[in-house]
C-alpha cells in the first residue's frame, strides 16, 4: 500500500477517544470475529484493524510495558464490557493495574495516530 492510500483510508476512519475505547472495541470486534456475538450493524471505520490492536499488545507485554497482572485484569474486565472501579472495595487494585495498562496502550496508540488528542 502506497502512503498515499494508507493517508486515505486513515483520513476518512474514526479515532478512538482513548485507550478504554480502543480496548472495548477490540475484544467486541474479536468477539464478532470468532462467532461469539453478532455484530449489531455498526459500521464505523476504524483507523487500525484488530491486528493491528493485537500486534501493539504483543508489542508492549514482550517489551515488558505491560505486565501479566494487567493482561489479566484487561480480560477480566473486558469480558464484562466495563472497567474496574477504584471506589469498589473487591476491585482497588484491578482499577489501578487497569489505569496503569490504559496509559501504556493510551500512549502507544496516540504515537500510532489511533487516538484523538
Amino acid at each position: 500500500m502506497t502512503q498515499q492510500n494508507a493517508q486515505h483510508i486513515t483520513s476518512n476512519a474514526e479515532k478512538f477517544q482513548n485507550a478504554e475505547q480502543l480496548w472495548f472495541w477490540f475484544l467486541y470486534s474479536k468477539s464478532v470475529q470468532n462467532g461469539f456475538a453478532q455484530n449489531r450493524g455498526i459500521q464505523t471505520r476504524r483507523v487500525c484493524e484488530l491486528l493491528d490492536v493485537e500486534t501493539l499488545v504483543t508489542k508492549l507485554y514482550l517489551s515488558g510495558k505491560l505486565t501479566n497482572a494487567e493482561l489479566d485484569v484487561m480480560k477480566k474486565f473486558g469480558d464484562r464490557r466495563r472497567a474496574p472501579h477504584q471506589y469498589i472495595w473487591a476491585e482497588n487494585r484491578a482499577a489501578s493495574l487497569w489505569r496503569s495498562a490504559m496509559d501504556t496502550i493510551g500512549a502507544a496508540a496516540i504515537k500510532r495516530g489511533w487516538i484523538e488528542q
